[in-house]
């Protein structure tokens, strides 16, 4: 094969693009003579059917929506889903055809006809330099105008459609991290970890240089150096139960061979834009295959993972009737609410609540559930990958942050391999969830304080004409 030159492909699209710039009527600021607004270019990009021209108009609505402001901005992502719909007649008639005559040829026509036109708009400008790129940050501006304008719904659905097109496992590049690695992309890694805060130069350098840490990243052809998701790894002899004897500075290394147990404790979506868009399961799969090549005698593969939704569903049982909640120590689990409970002295005190605590969590992982799967993202996130919840940890965050999202607790994930599919399937099938005995054990631990249900009041009277 002969070898690529990407100076010289960059060089003949921008004068491909400049030459389209002429050919439109665009001046090299990039601004179109005329002045055209947004809605006007994404017409005239559906319009155009040269491909200088049509990578030119791209460009140009791309840059003008950057240096749009947010009203404008959202007045266009509006446009999009009132105006940039399937073409009404043309989708009548191939109703009317598909009708008359259900052929595949009728049944193709009709799917043609009922696909929205921002669709092809949207892949029009992802064929513009940096395309792919620009339409993620687009995505960024639609989840949070959607917190209030809900009818932007069908943009996000097409948006979801073509993303998870675009930025499939195929597309998709595995680079390691490391101290080695370039400045400005380092720089991204400390920018967006999300589960437990890089605080200096220092302190990622504690989790890339020494030999017993790997960290892995996903890379796009079209994003250049944003990295999409990334997982830190720990190399250990033991499944760990907290974070900070991972993360201390002062740790001693340990020599990468003699390493059993890989530890993923850290893994970080980058871009907000490709919310919804899986990679994390991906990347997991193929970082054991690449630490399995490197380093053979690695054995377990689990993670050391937050809790992140187990503060929140503890708040609400503890104002929830009892006859609306499970049958828990929640006098002893109050105590959980207040974050200085985790620096008082050991005591009898601590202990029960260890024991209150425990359980709850292993009520919360394996019976509170919300459309027949477990309440806690990342339970839903790592279980449906194939992993088992094998081990819930008392104290293993007792950061502010770890407190607070989970009184403390961490769990470690097993993903053993030979169970992996098996796993999955149950889970995804029927919602089954993998546990190990010590974690079921845990949901059937006699309470230390029994709690009394109290009966419920009478149903109210249905209202009448008397006493509505």
């Amino acid at each position: 094969m002969l070898p690529v030159n990407r100076g010289f492909i960059q060089d003949l699209v921008a004068t491909i693009t400049s030459r389209g710039r002429e050919l439109v009527g665009f001046d090299r600021s990039g601004k179109r003579v005329g002045e055209a607004d947004l809605a006007s270019l994404a017409c005239d990009i559906l319009g155009v059917r040269g491909e200088a021209s049509g990578v030119a108009l791209a460009l140009a609505l791309l840059d003008g929506y950057a240096r749009a402001g947010p009203t404008e901005r959202l007045s266009f992502l509006k446009l999009l889903a009132a105006d940039f719909g399937p073409d009404p007649a043309r989708l009548e008639a191939a109703v009317a055809a598909y009708l008359a005559d259900s052929s595949a040829e009728a049944a193709a026509a009709l799917n043609d006809a009922s696909e929205p036109r921002r669709q092809e708009l949207l892949r029009r400008l992802n064929r513009a330099p940096g395309g792919t790129e620009a339409l993620v940050r687009m995505r960024e501006d639609l989840l949070l105008a959607l917190r209030e304008h809900k009818e932007l719904a069908v943009v996000d659905r097409d948006f979801v459609h073509l993303l998870g097109s675009w930025f499939n496992r195929g597309f998709l590049v595995l680079k390691r991290i490391d101290w080695t690695t370039a400045a400005n992309i380092l720089e991204k890694i400390i920018r967006y970890e999300a589960v437990h805060t890089i605080q200096n130069w220092d302190d990622l350098r504690n989790r890339l240089a020494p030999g017993d840490r790997r960290c892995f990243a996903f890379f796009h052809p079209q994003m250049g150096d944003e990295p999409l998701v990334f997982v830190e790894v720990a190399l250990t002899r033991e499944i760990p139960e907290a974070i900070a004897p991972l993360l201390d500075l002062e740790r001693t290394a340990l020599p990468a061979a003699r390493a059993t147990t890989a530890v993923f404790y850290s893994i970080s979506n980058c871009q907000a834009g490709l919310k919804g868009i899986s990679f994390g399961n991906f990347l997991i799969k193929q970082v054991v295959e690449e630490l399995k090549r490197e380093l053979p005698g690695l054995t377990s593969f689990v993670t050391l993972s937050p809790v992140p939704g187990f503060m929140g569903w503890l708040g609400r049982m503890l104002k929830a009737d009892d006859a609306d909640r499970p049958a828990l120590d929640w006098q002893e689990l109050a105590a959980l609410q207040d974050p200085g409970w985790s620096a008082r002295p050991a005591s009898a005190d601590k202990n029960k609540l260890r024991e209150a605590g425990l359980a709850a969590a292993a009520w919360y992982f394996l019976e509170a559930k919300a459309g027949g799967k477990p309440l806690d993202p990342v339970a839903r996130f790592h279980l449906g990958n194939g992993a088992r919840l094998e081990r819930i940890n008392w104290r293993g965050d007792v950061s502010a942050n770890g407190l607070r999202q989970a009184g403390g607790l961490m769990v470690n994930y097993l993903y053993e391999l030979g169970a992996i599919e098996t796993n999955h399937e149950a889970f995804v099938q029927n919602g089954v969830i993998a546990a190990s005995q010590a974690v079921r054990k845990l949901n059937a631990v006699p309470l230390a304080m029994s709690v009394r249900r109290r009966p419920r009041p009478p149903a109210a009277a249905t209202p009448t004409a008397d006493n509505a």
